[in-house]
Protein backbone atom coordinates (compact mmCIF):
# COMPACT_ATOMS: atom_id res chain seq x y z
CA UNK A 1 0.00 0.00 0.00
CA UNK A 2 1.19 3.61 -0.40
CA UNK A 3 -0.09 7.43 0.31
CA UNK A 4 -0.99 7.89 -3.53
CA UNK A 5 -3.44 4.70 -3.58
CA UNK A 6 -4.71 4.87 -0.31
CA UNK A 7 -5.68 8.66 -1.32
CA UNK A 8 -6.69 8.02 -4.06
CA UNK A 9 -9.33 5.61 -2.88
CA UNK A 10 -10.29 7.71 0.03
CA UNK A 11 -10.59 11.22 -1.77
CA UNK A 12 -12.43 9.51 -4.48
CA UNK A 13 -15.27 9.12 -2.40
CA UNK A 14 -15.71 12.63 -1.59
CA UNK A 15 -16.82 13.27 -5.67
CA UNK A 16 -13.73 15.83 -6.19
CA UNK A 17 -11.66 15.01 -8.99
CA UNK A 18 -8.08 13.97 -8.28
CA UNK A 19 -5.13 13.45 -9.85
CA UNK A 20 -0.71 13.20 -9.39
CA UNK A 21 1.69 15.52 -10.39
CA UNK A 22 -0.96 17.76 -12.69
CA UNK A 23 -4.19 17.91 -13.81
CA UNK A 24 -4.86 17.10 -17.23
CA UNK A 25 -7.73 18.59 -18.90
CA UNK A 26 -10.18 21.05 -18.94
CA UNK A 27 -10.64 21.61 -14.99
CA UNK A 28 -13.69 21.47 -13.13
CA UNK A 29 -14.08 24.37 -10.74
CA UNK A 30 -13.10 22.01 -7.91
CA UNK A 31 -10.27 19.52 -8.14
CA UNK A 32 -7.48 17.71 -6.33
CA UNK A 33 -3.76 17.35 -7.25
CA UNK A 34 -1.74 14.80 -5.28
CA UNK A 35 2.22 16.06 -5.12
CA UNK A 36 4.60 13.66 -3.38
CA UNK A 37 7.08 15.38 -1.31
CA UNK A 38 9.02 12.96 0.58
CA UNK A 39 9.90 9.15 1.60
CA UNK A 40 11.88 8.54 4.45
CA UNK A 41 12.85 5.18 6.18
CA UNK A 42 12.82 6.75 10.28
CA UNK A 43 12.34 3.71 11.71
CA UNK A 44 15.26 1.29 11.61
CA UNK A 45 16.16 -2.24 13.69
CA UNK A 46 19.21 -4.32 12.64
CA UNK A 47 20.42 -1.65 10.34
CA UNK A 48 17.56 -2.24 8.35
CA UNK A 49 14.20 0.24 7.39
CA UNK A 50 11.19 -0.82 9.01
CA UNK A 51 8.84 1.87 8.39
CA UNK A 52 8.41 4.32 5.82
CA UNK A 53 6.99 7.86 6.55
CA UNK A 54 5.37 9.29 2.59
CA UNK A 55 4.36 12.65 2.46
CA UNK A 56 2.65 14.44 -0.10
CA UNK A 57 0.74 17.61 -1.03
CA UNK A 58 -3.02 17.86 -1.13
CA UNK A 59 -3.39 21.03 -3.75
CA UNK A 60 -7.13 22.39 -3.58
CA UNK A 61 -8.02 24.32 -6.49
CA UNK A 62 -11.57 25.33 -5.97
CA UNK A 63 -13.68 28.54 -7.36
CA UNK A 64 -15.82 29.99 -4.84
CA UNK A 65 -16.01 29.60 -0.88
CA UNK A 66 -13.10 26.54 0.10
CA UNK A 67 -13.58 26.17 3.69
CA UNK A 68 -16.20 23.46 3.87
CA UNK A 69 -14.55 21.64 1.32
CA UNK A 70 -11.27 21.83 2.80
CA UNK A 71 -12.82 20.90 6.41
CA UNK A 72 -14.31 17.61 4.81
CA UNK A 73 -11.28 16.80 3.52
CA UNK A 74 -9.33 17.27 6.66
CA UNK A 75 -11.80 15.51 8.80
CA UNK A 76 -11.96 12.66 6.45
CA UNK A 77 -8.07 12.11 6.20
CA UNK A 78 -8.21 12.43 10.39
CA UNK A 79 -10.66 9.72 10.47
CA UNK A 80 -8.51 7.58 8.43
CA UNK A 81 -5.26 7.92 10.52
CA UNK A 82 -3.75 10.03 8.14
CA UNK A 83 -1.60 13.00 9.90
CA UNK A 84 -1.77 16.19 8.70
CA UNK A 85 1.69 17.88 9.20
CA UNK A 86 0.71 21.46 7.56
CA UNK A 87 -2.40 23.55 6.26
CA UNK A 88 -2.27 26.99 4.55
CA UNK A 89 -3.89 29.00 2.29
CA UNK A 90 -1.77 29.66 -1.23
CA UNK A 91 -3.98 32.32 -2.56
CA UNK A 92 -6.24 33.62 -4.97
CA UNK A 93 -5.28 32.73 -8.38
CA UNK A 94 -6.58 35.82 -10.47
CA UNK A 95 -5.79 34.36 -13.81
CA UNK A 96 -7.79 31.47 -13.35
CA UNK A 97 -10.75 32.02 -10.40
CA UNK A 98 -9.31 29.31 -8.29
CA UNK A 99 -8.45 29.50 -4.93
CA UNK A 100 -5.60 27.21 -4.17
CA UNK A 101 -5.50 25.28 -0.75
CA UNK A 102 -2.81 22.63 0.59
CA UNK A 103 -3.00 20.23 3.01
CA UNK A 104 0.42 18.19 3.55
CA UNK A 105 -0.53 14.40 5.00
CA UNK A 106 1.48 11.91 5.72
CA UNK A 107 1.51 8.39 6.81
CA UNK A 108 4.24 5.81 7.83
CA UNK A 109 4.30 2.37 6.21
CA UNK A 110 5.39 -0.95 7.23
CA UNK A 111 8.77 -1.88 5.08
CA UNK A 112 8.02 -5.40 3.48
CA UNK A 113 11.28 -7.52 3.20
CA UNK A 114 10.93 -9.20 -0.35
Amino acid sequence: MSILSELNSLLDALGIPIETGVFSGVPPDEYLVITPMTDIFEVFADNRPQAETQEVRLSLFIKGNYTARKNEIVNTLLQAGFTITDRRYIGHEDDTGYHHYAIDVAKEYEVKEE
